[in-house]
């Protein structure tokens, strides 16, 4: 392949038209131009698999303009909004699926590299908004305190969480965490202090200085809604917790996973302290479904235990197996898809579920391990 301008302009291109289909995606409402863009990137996938050596081309091509591509990325991810201004239901759609994806990421260390199938992502969750809402509408706490607090808070629910389950394995330990997820959902809903069935209202927006996140603001002569502040938010959070993914994946921490993922008894064997790195999954991942339920509990403004239900968890396990288990990339792209398409089936509510089911099949038939598989750790 020739490696000059042609090549970085042809990756600019191919990158340009990604963007347009997620664009015409977003805006689509009639049901047969979202079902054919669907299918149009399904197939498009399967092609790419069936043909290695137009797959190898252009992961040479990203490869060699790496940067430009991520460049190009980011400049479309941050200029959303500005694209979007005249709709704050798009907007507020997107940041929900970074909050998923920041709960995907989290559960990926378990479910994709150790290989524990937990379903208390609500609980995690729950513990980490209830946290933030009864410290904001109790004690009057600003929120950039409260969000690290919360994410502890989950954290130490994780690690308590995690003891217990140690004597448990495979779908054992599952049916443990749908369990402690519904005994959590049950104290919601049951305890005084927690508002009960009613939850708790009157959380207040966050501020920077004399700014709300709640208000709209004005840029470059537009004025983009205050959902945007939340979405820029869940992005900083979203690209921290990146980060210390990609640390944690290509770390020691990450290789004592991936161990105890393929061969428990070898991993132990080998010196590998398997249920300290078991806990530490639990905990890591309950510190970034904490730091989720803060923002979501700041942006709605009220939370009640109705948005920490089981079904809750079974998405967020859907998304990191779609997406691609053990890869990071792979798994925001599968909480972006399983996010976005459950609502725009909304133009089809009688049969919104069955669309849905669908859809995972179809992927699940295409794609067995995920969008993007993990691939082979390579090394120098």
């Amino acid at each position: 392949m020739k490696k000059g301008l042609g090549g970085l302009l042809v990756l600019l291109f191919l990158e340009s038209l990604f963007f347009a289909l997620v664009l015409v995606f977003l805006f689509a409402e009639d049901i047969i131009a979202i079902l054919a863009v669907i299918l149009g990137t399904v197939v498009l996938s399967f092609v790419m698999v069936k043909h290695e050596r137009l797959n190898a081309f252009l992961q040479d091509l990203f490869n060699h303009y790496k940067k430009a591509a991520v460049a190009w990325g980011l400049v479309f991810i941050l200029g959303l909004p500005f694209i979007l201004h005249d709709s704050p239901y798009l907007i507020h759609l997107l940041f929900l699926s970074g909050l998923f994806a920041v709960l995907a990421i989290g559960l990926d260390f378990q479910v994709g590299s150790t290989h524990l199938v937990n379903f208390a992502t609500a609980a995690d969750y729950g513990v980490g908004a209830y946290t933030a809402a009864l410290l904001a509408v109790h004690f009057g706490w600003s929120f950039w305190i409260i969000l690290p607090l919360s994410g502890l808070a989950a954290a130490l629910f994780g690690f308590l969480l995690g003891l217990p389950t140690m004597k448990t394995k495979t779908y054992y330990l599952s049916l443990v965490t749908i369990a402690v997820g519904l005994i959590i959902y049950l104290l919601l809903n049951n305890l005084s202090w927690t508002g009960g069935p009613d939850g708790i209202a009157g959380i207040p927006y966050p501020t920077i200085g004399g700014f709300s996140l709640g208000d709209s603001f004005h840029i470059f002569g537009m004025e983009l809604p205050f959902q945007a502040n939340f979405y820029y938010l869940v992005l900083v959070i979203l690209f921290f917790e990146f980060v210390v993914a990609r640390r944690l994946y290509h770390s020691k921490i990450g290789l004592a996973w991936n161990a105890i993922r393929d061969d428990e008894i070898a991993a132990a064997c080998q010196g590998i302290d398997v249920t300290g790195s078991k806990i530490m999954a639990f905990y890591t991942n309950a510190f970034f479904d904490g730091l989720a339920g803060a923002i979501y509990a700041f942006n709605v403004g009220f939370i009640a235990p109705e948005n920490f239900g089981f079904m809750l968890s079974v998405i967020v396990v859907t998304m990191v197996i779609i997406g691609g288990m053990g890869n990071v990339t792979g798994v925001i792209f599968g909480a972006v898809i399983m996010t976005l398409i459950p609502e725009k089936f909304q133009v089809v509510q009688s049969y919104r579920l069955w669309l849905f089911a669908l859809i995972i099949i179809i992927m699940l038939l295409a794609r067995p391990k995920g969008l993007f598989p993990q691939k082979t750790r390579q090394y120098a």
